[in-house]
C-alpha cells in the first residue's frame, strides 16, 4: 500500500479516536423530555457515531416474583424475544431474528431484581431506526407467549438450575442473598420447582400488570436530535397503557437491625477443594448522602484490586487468595455490602480471620491520607473511561433516571469523589457498617 493512501485511512480513524477523546472529556448534557404515557423520558445527543442506543427500564424485576413463582419475571422478559403481535400480524422467533439481522441491529431484554430493561442498538439513519424502534414496540406491547416456547424455555432453564447446584459460587450466591435479604422479595431465587409453577397465563397477566407506561424510564443516547427522540418515545410506547389495576405495595426493606446478630456465622458443606467466602450486610440506596464517601472507602478497602487493603493484607502478606474482593451495591430502594474470597479449605479459618480483622480495622479507624488521596485520584483520572462511548453513557444515564438522581451527576461526579475527606469515610463506614452485624457464610468441605 502506498504511504498517501495509509495516509488516507489512517485520517478517518485518527479523527474518530480524537472525537472518542473529546467525547469522554466533555461531559454532554442529560436533556428531559416530555412524558409519555406516564413514562419519563431522557437524552444525550451524540454525534461522533451514526448510532443511537435507546433503554426501557421498567419496574417489573424479581422482587414482585410470588413466592411460589420466584422466576416469573425474568421468564416474562425472556419470553418476550420469542414472539410478539404487529400491525402486519404476528411475529414469529424467526421473523424477529431475522428482521434484526437485515437491521443489523441489537435488541435484548433483562431482568435485575430491581427492574427489567429493554435495549436497543441501531444505527441512527431513520428508515433503519424506525423498523427497528417499530419492532421493539411490538415485542413491548405485545408479546405472544407461546405455549410451546414456553415448555422449551423452562426446560433450558430447569438445566442451568440444576447444573448451577454443582457450581460452589452459584450456590454461594443464592444462599448469602437469602442470608442478608431474608424475607425481603430480593432474597428469593428460582428453583426447578417454582419454574415448573410458571404458565403462559401468568406471564401474560405480569406482563399486563407491570408494563405499562407510568412503571417506564425511556433514556436514549446517541445521534438523534431532540425532535428525533420524542419521536422515538412515542414510536415506542405507542401501544402501551399509560397505567393499570394498583399493584400490592412491596414490604418494606429492613435494613440489618441494630444490635449485635446472635448468630453471625453460617457454614454449608460443599464437595469443593476450596472454601468459598462472602461477608456482608445490607447497605445504603444509590441516593443516600454518604454513598460518595462509602464509594472512596471501599476503594481503599477491597475494591480498588491489587491496591486495596484486603488484597495486601490476604493476598500479598500471606498468600491466602489469589483475589479477594469488597463491593459495594446500592439500589433504589435496597443495597448491600459484601466481601468475599476463595482459599484452600484448611486455610479458610485464617482466611477469614484476616479478612475479618482488616475490615474492622479499616471501620474502626479509617483510611489513611496517603491511601485517600490515591483512590481519589484513580477514581478521578478513571472517569473518562466510564463515559466514552455510547453504551457506557446509557449505562450512566439510565442508572442516573431510575435512582431519581440530579441531571448533573455526570458533571459533579469527579467533584463529589474529590471533596470526600477523611472524616466523612470513617463517619459513613461507622455510621453504616458493623462487624457484628455483618453476615457470614462459607462453603466447603470441613476442615479435617
Amino acid at each position: 500500500m502506498s504511504v498517501n493512501k495509509s495516509i488516507k485511512y489512517l485520517i478517518p480513524a485518527c479523527l474518530l479516536a480524537f472525537g472518542l477523546i473529546q467525547s469522554a472529556h466533555a461531559i454532554l448534557p442529560i436533556e428531559q423530555l416530555d412524558s409519555v404515557k406516564g413514562a419519563k423520558a431522557f437524552l444525550v445527543q451524540t454525534k461522533s457515531l451514526p448510532m443511537v442506543d435507546i433503554e426501557i427500564s421498567i419496574d417489573a424485576g424479581d422482587r414482585y416474583d410470588p413466592t411460589a413463582k420466584s422466576g416469573l419475571a425474568t421468564v416474562t422478559g425472556q419470553l418476550m424475544n420469542y414472539g410478539a403481535k404487529s400491525d402486519g400480524g404476528l411475529l414469529s422467533e424467526a421473523q424477529i431474528a431475522d428482521e434484526l439481522a437485515d437491521l443489523g441491529a441489537n435488541l435484548g431484554i433483562s431482568v435485575s431484581g430491581e427492574r427489567a430493561t429493554m435495549r436497543i442498538r441501531t444505527l441512527s439513519r431513520k428508515d433503519l431506526r424506525d423498523r427497528a424502534v417499530q419492532l421493539a414496540s411490538a415485542m413491548l406491547s405485545a408479546p405472544t407467549y407461546d405455549a410451546k416456547i414456553l415448555v422449551r424455555e423452562k426446560q433450558r432453564i430447569t438445566t442451568a438450575l440444576l447444573e448451577s447446584e454443582t457450581k460452589p459460587e452459584a450456590v454461594l450466591d443464592r444462599r448469602f442473598k437469602k442470608l442478608i435479604y431474608g424475607n425481603y422479595p430480593l432474597g428469593n431465587s428460582a428453583s426447578v420447582q417454582t419454574i415448573a409453577n410458571i404458565s403462559t397465563t401468568d406471564l401474560k397477566q405480569f406482563h399486563q400488570q407491570f408494563y405499562r407506561g407510568d412503571r417506564m424510564i425511556v433514556s436514549i443516547v446517541g445521534d438523534v436530535s431532540k425532535a428525533e427522540a420524542v419521536d422515538i418515545v412515542q414510536r415506542l410506547l405507542q401501544k402501551v397503557p399509560q397505567s393499570g389495576p394498583p399493584i400490592a405495595k412491596l414490604p418494606e426493606f429492613e435494613r440489618s437491625p441494630v444490635e449485635p446478630l446472635s448468630q453471625r456465622e453460617v457454614s454449608i458443606p460443599f464437595d469443593s477443594q476450596q472454601a468459598h467466602i462472602a461477608m456482608g450486610m445490607t447497605a445504603v440506596t444509590r441516593s443516600n448522602s454518604d454513598y460518595f464517601p462509602l464509594l472512596v472507602g471501599n476503594y481503599i478497602l477491597g475494591g480498588g484490586g491489587f491496591v486495596s487493603r484486603l488484597m495486601s493484607e490476604v493476598r500479598e502478606q500471606r498468600g491466602l487468595a489469589y483475589s479477594v474482593y469488597s463491593y459495594l451495591s446500592p439500589g433504589k430502594d435496597a443495597g448491600i455490602f459484601q466481601a468475599g474470597l476463595q482459599t484452600k479449605n484448611d486455610q479458610a479459618a485464617l482466611a477469614l480471620d484476616v479478612m475479618n480483622s482488616t475490615i474492622a480495622q479499616f471501620i474502626a479507624n479509617g483510611p489513611k491520607q496517603s491511601e485517600l488521596d490515591a483512590a481519589k485520584a484513580n477514581l478521578i483520572n478513571g472517569y473518562p473511561l466510564r463515559i466514552d462511548n455510547n453504551r457506557k453513557l446509557l449505562d450512566n444515564v439510565s442508572s442516573i433516571a431510575w435512582n431519581n438522581l440530579p441531571l448533573d451527576t455526570m458533571d459533579v461526579w469527579t467533584k463529589q469523589v474529590e471533596a470526600v475527606s477523611l472524616e466523612q469515610v470513617k463517619a459513613a463506614f461507622q455510621k453504616h457498617l458493623a462487624m457484628d452485624r455483618m453476615k457470614i457464610m462459607v462453603l466447603g468441605a470441613k476442615n479435617k
